[in-house]
C-alpha cells in the first residue's frame, strides 16, 4: 500500500505555521537595545566599582583630548581574582543595562583588564601593575611643548 500524499490544505497549514513562527522569532535587527549616554554609562560603572570594593578609582574626563571615547576609568583590585571579579561584574551590569558592545581584554591573567565600553574605557589593575604603567599621568597631563634643537 502506498503512503498517502499530504493534501494541499495540509501543506499550506504547515507552511503558514512555520512562517508565523519565523515572524515571531526576534531577529538581530528587531531586538531593541537601550543605548546609554556616556555619563549614564560612567555612573553605572562607578556604582559597580564601588559595590565591588575597587580601590583608588578615578574617572578622567577626556572629551576634547580623544575622539575615540569620553571617559577613562582607572581602578585597582587587591589581587588577580579581585581584578577579574570586578571586570566581570561591571561587564554583567552593562549587559543588563543594554550596552551590547563591550570588549574585554586581559581576563586570562587578571593583572590588567581593559574594558572598552563604547564612550568609556575602564582599566582594572593589580596595584603593582597600575603603579608601573601609571596611566593616570598619561591622561591628566596637558600637551607638552615641542623641544627645539
Amino acid at each position: 500500500m502506498k503512503p498517502k500524499a499530504p493534501s494541499k490544505a495540509t501543506s499550506k497549514a504547515v507552511t503558514s505555521r512555520s512562517t508565523a513562527a519565523a515572524a515571531e522569532a526576534p531577529t538581530p535587527d528587531a531586538i531593541s537595545t537601550t543605548q546609554l549616554s556616556a555619563e549614564e554609562t560612567l555612573k553605572l560603572i562607578l556604582s559597580r566599582l564601588d559595590d565591588m570594593k575597587a580601590e583608588e578609582t578615578i574617572a578622567i574626563d577626556i572629551r576634547g583630548k580623544s575622539a575615540m571615547f569620553d571617559y577613562v576609568v582607572v581602578t585597582s583590585g587587591r589581587a588577580n581574582r579581585h581584578v577579574g571579579a570586578i571586570a566581570e561584574n561591571v561587564s554583567k551590569a552593562l549587559k543588563e543595562a543594554g550596552v551590547t558592545k563591550i570588549h574585554v581584554e586581559g581576563l586570562t591573567n587578571c593583572d590588567w583588564v581593559l574594558m572598552d565600553c563604547g564612550d568609556v574605557v575602564v582599566h582594572v589593575f593589580r596595584p603593582e601593575v597600575r603603579e608601573f604603567y601609571n596611566l593616570e599621568r598619561l591622561w591628566t597631563q596637558g600637551p607638552q611643548p615641542a623641544k627645539t634643537l
